[in-house]
């Protein structure tokens, strides 16, 4: 989808903030958003890839003057509307008027050790061999997914170089929509000055992990 969430590459919004301290939140309702949302049971099968859809679908200019967490907030809200699992009354209220099938009970805090190291993996076996290998140019495809995809406008039509495949993992497009499809993954080396004209370093390269689908020969 191409939206306002899908900024590389663009100019326009000003100089980029190094200079921020290294505390993650910045009042302490973003703390608790984080762990609400680390800490619930979810009844539906949502995918990262389907909340990272959702919080595209933010308009414009909300997408860019909430804050982060307060996106966290606005998307969780409507995936919990969508799927059934809250009405629009009961987040308001913050009062769930029934209980919800399939929702367990809370974790103890000695089950939160464990769940951090089973963290979610998305490698997958290859059931197609890859179409690139190491060393291979190639160019990111023009069209994108109407949906969601990982492929970034500024890179489309543009010409790179495969510099490493790391298996078949699950696709973002396909995994948005609800549908597990693994593809190989590679990473591809895009020259700066491919990338923007007015660039003038010669040696520098932006590098980026591309599904196979968003490739062609060059």
């Amino acid at each position: 989808m191409d939206g306002i969430h899908d900024l590389g590459g663009k100019q326009g919004f000003g100089p980029i903030d190094v200079g921020e301290d290294d505390n993650p939140f910045h009042a302490d309702w973003e703390a608790r958003m984080l762990g609400i949302v680390r800490a619930m049971s979810r009844p539906v099968p949502w995918s990262i890839d389907w909340f990272r859809h959702v919080r595209e679908l933010i308009g414009p200019v909300d997408y860019l003057t909430r804050p982060y967490y307060d996106q966290w907030l606005q998307t969780y809200a409507a995936m919990m509307v969508n799927s059934g699992v809250a009405t629009v009354d009961e987040l308001a209220s913050g009062t769930s008027v029934a209980d919800i099938p399939g929702l367990g009970p809370p974790s103890p805090p000695s089950a939160v050790a464990g769940a951090i190291r089973n963290t979610a993996r998305f490698d997958r076996p290859a059931t197609e061999p890859p179409r690139f290998a190491a060393g291979d140019p190639v160019r990111a495809s023009l069209n994108a997914n109407p949906g969601h995809t990982r492929l970034p406008q500024y890179v489309r039509g543009r010409r790179g170089m495969v510099t490493a495949m790391h298996g078949a993992h699950v696709l973002p497009d396909a995994s948005a929509a609800g549908v597990e499809k693994a593809e190989t993954l590679y990473s591809v080396a895009f020259a700066a000055t491919e990338l923007w004209p007015e660039a003038t370093a010669g040696g520098d390269r932006v590098i980026l992990d591309l599904w196979e689908r968003y490739l062609e020969p060059a």
